[in-house]
């Protein structure tokens, strides 16, 4: 590997040298095949590559190989007007194939490939460069802010937005590139026609005044040195131009372009079927040549039908379980199984997670049509696990039938808690309510956040970005709603058998902490509460060791495990003021003096516990005001957060779940020292 470094630059500094020191016709053979098997391996490689990223050194490969194809012009026309047209045997070879005796068929013929190369491959090309920089550049804004998304609800981990940012950053470095490294090819085919007038011209100066030639044999020879010449460069120069219209215009793909060709031309077999017949109706016109069309149009008709069928046999072998003699076999099966009692107590347990998708979305996670959906499960069960403590279980992925086709239903413990619908060929516009222009779009509702979005075109995803607009793909929107929803339900995922497992893990480096909280301080069980209340209000418990020895330290005072869990949230104060202050500094809405006396004053207690007892009016006077305050501070407040006193905060908490079950409540207690706390807004009974 380091010697092919030092060879790229040892070759540039012989292509420069090429310029300037006369190389013999041998040699100069050698180097022109060299630049075609190049070019050649340049055209596969744009052909092969997935990604544009892939192959990012292109746009200095096209500088390198237009250096090296003029370094050759250069050396072969020293040759031509100093040899009399003998510059070797490869310009020999390719003068003569193309002339056939007939110098103005060789010119017109060499002078079409260079105008098809100059305004035809070379101009498209730099025309897509041209607007592919400007949009890419105009995109990477959204592109950020989904890759924020993305991190923020735990479908990637810090290394993979880290990734992410670094690939968008080198694609538009790499478009911006390209939108300059075009111009190599157009000033390379302007050079080419202005040496082979110059060969020519020359050369008849050279043979007639010098040699003493007749104006025929100086046509003859310096013709066919000219034509050669100009056809060894310009067929190299037609590969790495069309390479670079392959490598521009294939942005959107992600695999090679065979497989893309034979994915979707192969997933059409009507399509070709009726091009066949079409050809086929050629035959009608007078003067056709029939055998041409015949064999053509029963070539595409035969591919037609056998794709056809191909594709036939692949949908019936997955409805084969469906068909009527599998169902009754199957049936005949079930009842042969379910006649042992005990196989219906294995109907019974339910799972923890578990989603059903209308038959629509099937392929959105199904492994075997290439979906990433797993794949992103599990970096969401890492991510969750690091961020809250929990380790989310399996989740269970089931088809339903009798949902629409495009819905999806998300269940904890069998019943439903969250319902989707998804648009499968397009993708989801979120407002961020800073938008710079207007894109048409299906209107909906983002069903994670409730965030107004609109279902558009892939063809309009680049200007939707361009507009401000954070665009996903169906795929993220079924994993930001299903992490969500995991976040929400947190409290009810951790079970008594999980609690378990997160006492065996603390005892793998402090056994005699967790044998000496449970059972002698606390039960299992209250344990369990105190973890699930926390859950619940969104703090993390990964931190085991400092919430089992708050239990420990506290079991005198609170007996409670809602008391408890206030302790816990005490001694937790650095990870809740990490959570939710941002740069050192936290903005939250605080309760007057005589709204915390009105909550302590109504506060009962039985034999069940303490609750909150506060009247109906008092109730609904306080929510009225917290939503003045929430709506007033909504532009400077994301997630309202509200800062109570310790004696005040749980039962507040209580309060607000019903009213806003997003709203995080705090006590000063729970705030790290050196937090700056920001009042933006107070709720009062006035």
């Amino acid at each position: 590997m380091k010697l092919l470094n030092h060879f790229v630059s040892l070759f540039v500094i012989v292509i420069i040298a090429l310029i300037m020191i006369p190389l013999p016709a041998p040699l100069l053979d050698m180097m022109f095949i060299i630049n075609i098997s190049l070019s050649l391996i340049i055209l596969f490689l744009t052909m092969y590559i997935k990604s544009a990223l892939d192959f990012s050194v292109f746009p200095s490969i096209l500088l390198i190989t237009t250096l090296f194809r003029l370094a050759l012009n250069i050396s072969s026309t020293r040759l031509i007007l100093s040899k009399s047209g003998a510059a070797g045997q490869v310009i020999k070879t390719f003068g003569t194939f193309v002339l056939q005796g007939n110098i103005v068929v060789g010119f017109v013929v060499f002078l079409i490939i260079v105008l098809v190369q100059f305004l035809v491959i070379t101009k498209g090309a730099e025309r897509v460069s041209e607007v592919a920089a400007r949009f890419r550049l105009d995109a990477m804004p959204g592109k950020q802010m989904a890759i924020d998304a993305d991190l923020n609800s735990g479908l990637i981990d810090e290394q993979t937005a880290r990734k992410r940012r670094d690939d968008i950053q080198r694609e538009a470095e790499f478009y911006g590139s390209m939108d300059g490294a075009s111009k190599f090819v157009k000033g390379d085919a302007i050079m080419s026609i202005v040496i082979t007038s110059i060969n020519f011209i020359g050369g008849l100066i050279v043979g007639m005044v010098q040699g003493g030639q007749s104006f025929g044999e100086v046509l003859n020879v310096y013709s066919i040195a000219t034509v050669g010449d100009g056809l060894v460069s310009q067929v190299p120069a037609l590969l790495v131009s069309t390479a670079t219209g392959m490598i521009v215009t294939r942005a959107a793909s992600s695999s090679t372009l065979g497989e893309d060709v034979s994915r979707q031309f192969s997933s059409q077999p009507m399509v070709i079927f009726l091009a066949g017949c079409g050809v086929f109706a050629l035959n009608l016109i007078p003067g056709m040549p029939h055998v041409q069309l015949i064999l053509l149009s029963a070539f595409l008709i035969g591919s037609g039908v056998m794709l056809r069928k191909k594709l036939g046999q692949a949908a019936a072998t997955a409805q084969q379980a469906e068909s009527p003699g599998g169902a009754a076999a199957q049936q005949e099966d079930e009842a042969s199984y379910y006649k042992n009692i005990d196989h219906i107590y294995n109907l019974l347990p339910l799972d923890a997670i578990e989603m059903e998708f209308g038959y629509s979305l099937i392929p959105l996670v199904d492994e075997s049509n290439g979906s990433s959906f797993i794949e992103r499960l599990v970096t969401f069960r890492k991510q969750f696990a690091v961020n809250m403590g929990l380790v989310v279980p399996s989740i269970r992925l089931r088809d339903n039938g009798l949902l629409n086709p495009n819905q999806y239903v998300i269940k904890i413990r069998g019943e439903e808690v969250a319902r989707g619908e998804i648009l499968m060929d397009y993708y989801l516009a979120l407002d961020p309510g800073n938008l710079t222009g207007e894109i048409d779009g299906i209107d909906t509702i983002e069903p994670a956040y409730g965030i107004p979005s609109k279902w558009i075109t892939p063809d309009k995803k680049d200007m939707a970005e361009i507009y401000g607009y954070t665009v996903i793909d169906p795929l993220s929107v079924v994993t930001t709603h299903l992490s969500e929803t995991v976040r929400l339900h947190a409290d009810e995922l951790l079970s008594r058998q999980e609690v378990e497992q997160l006492l065996e893990s603390v005892k793998g480096y402090d056994a005699s902490l967790v044998s000496d909280v449970v059972p002698n301080v606390m039960t299992q069980s209250n344990l369990q509460k105190v973890l699930c209340s926390l859950l619940k209000e969104g703090v993390p418990i990964r931190d085991m060791e400092t919430i089992l020895e708050t239990v420990s330290n506290n079991a005198a005072a609170a007996r409670d495990p809602d008391m408890m869990t206030e302790y816990v949230r005490q001694a937790l104060r650095r990870t809740i003021t990490r959570k939710w202050a941002d740069g050192g500094q936290i903005k939250v809405i605080t309760l007057d003096s005589e709204v915390e006396k009105a909550i302590v004053s109504s506060i009962s207690k039985n034999e069940h516990g303490t609750y909150l007892s506060l009247d109906p009016h008092t109730t609904q006077k306080i929510i009225m005001k917290l939503t003045d305050c929430v709506s007033k501070v909504k532009d400077v407040v994301t997630t309202p957060v509200i800062l109570t006193s310790p004696v005040v905060r749980i039962y507040f908490s209580r309060l607000l779940q019903q009213f806003y079950p997003r709203a995080v409540v705090l006590s000063f207690n729970e705030l790290d020292r050196n937090v700056q706390i920001q009042a933006v807004a107070n709720v009062t009974l006035d």
